[in-house]
């Protein structure tokens, strides 16, 4: 099996957390989807992040259908078993997810000419990336404030997207904003599967 992708996309290192949670053997390559077209383009011609070759050479796209495979490989999932702490988690990781959208969203907006940026439109991409951080902030409060072991999508989820706003974004969102979730992200990198896939990592 191999995961195809930069680890500063959130969305890639969720997937490599996870499938080591999980126990999945696999292999990753950091491949850009920028830098490196030509070479991703032979793994996937879509040019997708993250892309999987499962192990008959089917490849996959969209880390929750990657992450989906790897609990069907595994035989097990991180969802809670209990059906209102699943729902729980569903609605953490859903939150997790929007909060990476919209923060890519605000990072490639910045990255158009100043003379064609939309004001307005970055108002609103901003205001649900707060809308979003503060949902999480609550939960992390409530729910995840210990070590998250049972690991949850959410948990990870949550600890990905705050870490990917401290590294690319870290001027939109004031760092003491929603201390919850930050003290939940911070004892999240601490631990050795979240160091093992460092945001910041070019190669494996």
């Amino acid at each position: 099996m191999l995961l195809v992708g930069m680890l500063d996309s959130p969305y890639v290192r969720r997937a490599a957390i996870a499938g080591t949670v999980l126990g999945i053997p696999f292999e990753h390559q950091s491949v850009s989807v920028f830098r490196h077209m030509d070479r991703f383009r032979a793994i996937n011609p879509l040019i997708k992040a993250p892309s999987l070759v499962a192990d008959d050479g089917t490849v996959l796209m969209e880390s929750q259908l990657i992450i989906q495979h790897m609990e069907d490989v595994a035989g097990r999932s991180l969802r809670p078993a209990d059906p209102a702490a699943r729902l729980a988690d569903l609605r953490a990781t859903a939150l997790a997810i929007v909060t990476c959208e919209k923060a890519i969203a605000i990072e490639y907006e910045r990255k158009r000419p100043e003379a064609i940026r939309h004001a307005p439109w970055l108002e609103r991409v901003v205001e649900q990336l707060q809308e979003a951080l503060a949902a999480l902030d609550m939960i992390a409060g409530a729910r995840w404030q210990r070590l998250p072991e049972p690991w949850t999508h959410g948990a990870i989820g949550a600890a990905v997207a705050w870490g990917f706003i401290r590294f690319t974004i870290p001027d939109a969102v004031a760092e003491d904003a929603f201390p919850a979730l930050a003290a939940h992200a911070a004892r999240c990198e601490a631990t050795e599967v979240f160091r093992h896939w460092p945001i910041d990592r070019e190669s494996p």
